[in-house]
């Protein structure tokens, strides 16, 4: 039975590495408090929290491999965590602005049937939009490491419910995850069926490659006005900066905004769509520290520290914590995320 387990304290501070005469992270990291743990997360309690951004995990591959795909993605999380929690606590990154919540419970399912994979994808909807809701009804930033790409439905899906109106979203990515909602949830079609159930309004998609675009894709991508992509191969041929491509993609483009980082974006970082070619991390961190419009959550999804064919990324827990950090320093979105309701 799927679940959702939050941190204490004394678990967040068991992943720190204490040093004399320097201050981690993780010291001074908010937790979620309450008098009984299994108390239902509560946004009033979240409120509370001086915090302004809420940072929880989503360790599960059955989205991916309801997508055909490689498992694997269940295992970045905790390197991640783990990695975040040992930066230097400083003038530039203080523990006392993140709360770490906790993580979904996921039973693992080694089935290899499609059907029920997916079946299984949507019950984990079912879980998560919920807590993203609670999260940003009491007007913190969410900050979700995956897990598959299919839990951007979810997420969306909880935004756009308590702030009572559709959001826009960009999506850093190789694929536009747009494949039909009717074949079932998988971590393909997220975004196709945020579109379809009236939770994302527009989609920008920076660095999709023409290699992986399919005709039923483009067709889907020129029939809908919300939605407009950068190709990679263009930014190749043009010699375009990344981040500057951003801002094409997103004038105009207003709040509430989500940001999605698929970590298949980004040239041998470790995915079931891992490549040679694609951004470096540099050209993506580039993009988060440099775009101007506040977005409303984070989403870094794809990565893995081991797949099932035995790759393994020993900087993967780095690569996510550099993103979450670049993240926190320059979001400039309102505390009150509410006003956009």
């Amino acid at each position: 039975m799927a679940s959702f387990k939050v941190f204490s304290q004394s678990e967040i501070l068991s992943l720190v590495n204490k040093r004399d005469g320097e201050t981690k992270l993780g010291e001074k990291i908010n937790c979620y408090r309450h008098s009984e743990r299994s108390e239902a997360i509560s946004s009033e309690i979240l409120r509370q929290s001086p915090a302004k951004f809420v940072l929880l995990g989503i360790p599960e591959d059955i989205g991916v491999r309801a997508n055909y795909g490689i498992g694997g993605a269940s295992t970045a999380w905790k390197p991640a965590l783990k990695t975040f929690l040992n930066l230097q606590q400083n003038q530039f990154l203080k523990g006392e602005d993140i709360l770490v919540l906790g993580e979904f419970e996921i039973p693992e399912n080694n089935s290899n049937d499609i059907a029920k994979l997916r079946e299984t994808v949507a019950e984990i909807d079912g879980l998560v939009y919920p807590i993203i809701q609670k999260i940003v009804e009491a007007g913190k930033i969410p900050i979700v490491i995956g897990g598959g790409h299919n839990n951007c439905y979810p997420i969306i899906k909880g935004t756009s419910l308590a702030l009572q109106t559709k959001i826009n979203v960009l999506n850093i990515d190789a694929h536009t995850d747009l494949r039909n909602p009717a074949e079932g949830r998988h971590s393909g079609n997220g975004f196709s069926t945020a579109i379809k159930d009236g939770f994302l309004d527009q989609y920008r998609v920076l660095g999709l490659h023409q290699n992986y675009v399919s005709d039923a894709q483009l067709d889907f991508i020129t029939k809908n006005k919300g939605i407009k992509v950068a190709y990679f191969d263009d930014l190749l041929k043009e010699h375009n900066d990344a981040h500057i491509e951003v801002k094409k993609l997103l004038k105009d483009v207003k709040s509430p905004l989500g940001l999605e980082i698929d970590l298949d974006s980004i040239s041998n970082a470790l995915s079931s769509a891992a490549t040679s070619s694609a951004f470096s991390l540099n050209e993506v961190r580039k993009v988060v520290l440099s775009t101007k419009q506040p977005f409303g959550y984070l989403h870094i999804c794809e990565g893995a520290y081991e797949l099932n064919d035995g790759r393994k990324d020993e900087t993967i827990g780095k690569t996510i914590a550099y993103l979450i950090s670049d993240f926190i320093k320059e979001a400039k979105f309102p505390a009150d995320i509410r006003r956009f309701s």
